[in-house]
């Protein structure tokens, strides 16, 4: 079997999966219990959230633990909302955006928010200079991406935060840092909010954490507030959290190193496709991580049935709209055989040079057996 469909989620990792397995087995007690037991949880608790706000570069007690990113998303995009209304109506966000985030836009637009899309400029990124005009007095929400989950497009999130200090200071910035975290530098201090998923770093399904800037207020989502879930009430995910905290380690002690591994594999991604008619999406503006193209001649959901017989796994789109043309491609290009004939293959640094090399003698195969029956 060839994996690359890392973006849409990642195995566990051997020393990741020991941790959730040691704590389920060991730590039964409720962390918002006040006995022995739940007391020894929730030092545990603390201990895994400082390691993770230590590596994220913030305060403990700036972490909110949720079900995973979408829920991250919806929380701060609706929590702003819904606490900020009476200062502004107004939203700016863009087509880069995971299916969360653009649905839960389209949630607020039906309740009489009015929602900005910041055009993109011709290689993918935010046009900076549209998103500076967008902003207005009752702008009460910016939320950008830091990395598109289709084509790994980079968002220039500091740049967005001193346009936005520039136009509205009271302006809030959310970005989905789901696909950022382990493939690129972070920096919080350059946003109020930032989501991220456990899953997208080798570690369990099932938790992500919202980051809420000290000082914020949101409306929350999920009432029955404890000590321990101040914002998001709910009994503690002790294991999923420890699994998360060693997860960012493992991710960001080695970061330097994988980005350099990733980028070897791409290059020899890139070079490989040079022998056929294919259109690459995914440019130097991207993290090497995600790989982008068009095949212009056969169907995205074509070529990536054909591919499973031989056991290699891609995607088309992403994996919440797996199903349905490319928005990321279309708000660049808009022809129609680049937004439909589309697909994404997403390595990591345990992606080994002879998976790429076996992946590419596959593609090749199938690309010429699919053009035949044209």
């Amino acid at each position: 079997m060839i994996y690359l469909d890392y973006s849409a989620t990642t195995p566990v990792i051997d020393e990741v999966l020991d941790s959730y397995v040691r704590v389920t087995r060991d730590y039964i007690g409720n962390a918002n219990s006040i006995h022995n037991l739940g007391v020894r949880s929730k030092e545990l608790m603390l201990k895994a959230t400082k390691q993770i706000a230590n590596y994220l570069g913030c305060n403990f007690n700036e972490i909110i633990y949720t079900s995973g990113a979408s829920e991250s998303n919806s929380m701060a995009i609706k929590g702003v909302a819904l606490k900020y209304e009476g200062r502004g109506k107004h939203i700016i966000t863009s087509k880069l955006e995971h299916k969360s985030v653009l649905e839960t836009m389209d949630y607020l637009e039906s309740k009489g928010f009015e929602i900005s899309y910041c055009p993109l400029t011709k290689d993918g990124s935010i046009d900076v200079i549209e998103l500076e005009k967008l902003i207005r007095e009752d702008t009460i929400l910016v939320s950008v991406c830091a990395v598109n989950s289709e084509v790994g497009y980079k968002a220039p999130i500091k740049t967005i935060r001193q346009i936005i200090n520039k136009k509205n200071k009271k302006t809030i910035f959310h970005s989905d840092m789901t696909q950022a975290l382990g493939k690129m530098k972070i920096n919080l201090s350059d946003v109020d909010l930032a989501s991220f998923s456990s899953h997208k770093i080798y570690a369990p399904k099932g938790i992500g954490i919202l980051y809420k800037k000290n000082g914020l207020v949101l409306e929350p989502l999920i009432f029955g507030f404890t000590e321990n879930a101040p914002f998001r009430g709910g009994t503690p995910a002790l294991p999923l959290i420890v699994s998360f905290s060693k997860s960012v380690r493992i991710a960001l002690e080695n970061l330097e190193s994988n980005i350099k591994k990733v980028e070897k594999l791409r290059d020899i991604l890139l070079n490989g496709f040079k022998a056929v008619n294919v259109h690459v999406n995914s440019n130097n503006q991207c993290v090497p991580h995600i790989f982008n193209l068009s095949l212009l001649k056969i169907k995205s959901e074509t070529f990536v049935r054909a591919l499973e017989k031989d056991e290699v796994y891609i995607s088309t789109t992403t994996a919440c709209s797996s199903l349905e043309a490319s928005t990321v491609l279309k708000a660049i290009y808009n022809e129609e055989d680049i937004n439909t004939t589309s697909i994404r293959i997403s390595i990591s640094p345990y992606t080994t040079e002879n998976e790429i090399s076996e992946f590419l003698r596959v593609f090749y195969k199938v690309y010429d057996e699919l053009l035949l029956k044209k």
